[in-house]
């Protein structure tokens, strides 16, 4: 589906910058009539260790995951083999799209709402720019039925929708045939998310904040007596913690082949890139929003994508793919079904030029829900992925949600548990 490391050098930067700024606030804190060295109060505080937590995966959820953990006082340490948003990654490539339309599914329209929250609030607490507002504009087939119970559940989350006749949104986009299309709905609150550059960006942020990125692979640490012990790194080295949580996105069924095993499968996803007319505005994101065509499958693109081009993929789950070792050449077939719906669609785009390509993965549990629950076996671990190619718009709220489930402050969602695949 969707590579910049984080240096040893910056991470030494960080740490510097952290113990500084720590040292800072003992002094000023000493200043305003706090507690002396070696008072009863001090040696209170001192005595509650940090919980230790270490997360693996740095993508949308285990990333989020890391920061909120380091937010609430843990002492965490990150670990990813390639890297935030690297290429192999289900985060990995430029641009997500962010939408709350999910049918009749309420906790993911409020997760929608929370994420967005959260995307502007980190955005103005990194001083980065992560999401892009353009509103997603969802064309439907014969078969509304999935966009009309998602109209209800949108406006309870405070969620800004308009409805349009194809005639109505045909004046307002005249570079998008609506021929086939029954119904129009602009969701105004949606648009795309910078998906590499903000699994980089929160990484770093986690860091800044107090929490350590280390780039190395790490196999699960041996499971006795109801609780996992270190994981085993790459390096040769061991990571000790209270706690462990696996955000592996497409590995997760290979890490723990008993728990998850085919639970997680990996699917090869082609996306495309195209060239719009030379000097014709009508194809920028302040022209044209994100858009989704719900016909007899779903096909979606991003207009802009920062000069990228006009984005078109099928949401049609493809072949398996091993993230590892798959090819990464996109078919002669993809890129001709490609060039067919937009010929069809944004007629003036019939013959663009493909101007980038690639191949990600999305990696889809049974029902394409997400998986949120406990190591069966092992009460300090957790198992968080099956994003299922909608998940990383929910990387914020995700990052919340299993933060509070590792600290206790949460109890699992039958929702997003293992016991739902029990036969």
């Amino acid at each position: 589906m969707r590579h910049r490391g984080v240096s040893r050098r910056g991470v030494l930067k960080g740490g510097a910058a952290c113990a500084a700024l720590a040292a800072s606030r003992l002094l000023l804190l000493a200043g305003a009539g706090a507690p002396a060295a070696g008072t009863a109060a001090e040696t209170t505080t001192r005595s509650r260790p940090r919980t230790r937590v270490a997360v693996v995966g740095a993508g949308a959820f285990g990333g989020f995951t890391a920061l909120s953990l380091v937010r609430r006082g843990a002492q965490v340490t990150l670990v990813d083999t390639w890297g935030p948003g690297n290429s192999r990654a289900s985060s990995g490539g430029e641009t997500r799209v962010i939408r709350a339309t999910y049918g009749p599914d309420r906790i993911y329209v409020e997760m929608v709402a929370q994420a967005l929250r959260l995307w502007r609030e980190n955005e103005t607490r990194f001083g980065q720019r992560l999401y892009r507002k353009t509103g997603v504009l969802w064309m439907t087939g014969r078969d509304d039925s999935f966009e009309r119970a998602s109209l209800p559940l949108l406006r309870d989350a405070g969620l800004a929708f308009e409805e349009m006749t194809t005639s109505q949104a045909a004046i307002r986009y005249p570079q998008v045939s609506f021929e086939g299309v029954t119904r129009a709905i602009l969701e105004k609150e949606g648009g795309y998310l910078l998906a590499r550059r903000s699994c980089q960006i929160v990484t770093e942020g986690m860091q800044k904040e107090g929490g350590e990125y280390r780039q190395v692979s790490a196999t699960p640490g041996a499971v006795e007596k109801g609780g996992m012990g270190p994981l085993i790194l790459s390096d040769g080295s061991r990571l000790a913690a209270d706690h462990y949580v696996f955000a592996c996105g497409p590995w997760l069924g290979r890490m723990f082949p008993e728990a998850i095993g085919d639970r997680v499968r990996p699917t090869r996803q082609e996306v495309f890139f195209f060239g719009t007319p030379a000097g014709d505005p009508r194809f920028q994101e302040d022209r044209l929003p994100v858009w989704v065509d719900h016909g007899e499958r779903i096909i979606y693109g991003i207009p802009g994508n920062d000069g990228r081009g006009f984005k078109v993929a099928d949401d049609t789950r493809g072949p398996a793919f091993d993230p590892d070792t798959g090819d990464r050449i996109p078919s002669a077939d993809g890129l001709a079904s490609a060039r067919a719906f937009l010929a069809r669609r944004f007629p003036v785009l019939a013959g663009a030029p493909l101007l980038e390509a690639r191949v990600c993965q999305y990696e889809n549990s049974p029902d394409s829900r997400f998986i949120f629950d406990r190591l069966p076996g092992a009460g300090n671990a957790w198992i968080v992925g099956g994003g299922s190619g909608h998940g990383f718009k929910h990387g914020p709220a995700v990052g919340e949600r299993i933060a509070d489930l590792v600290l206790g402050k949460r109890t699992p969602d039958p929702f997003f548990g293992l016991s739902r695949f029990q036969s």
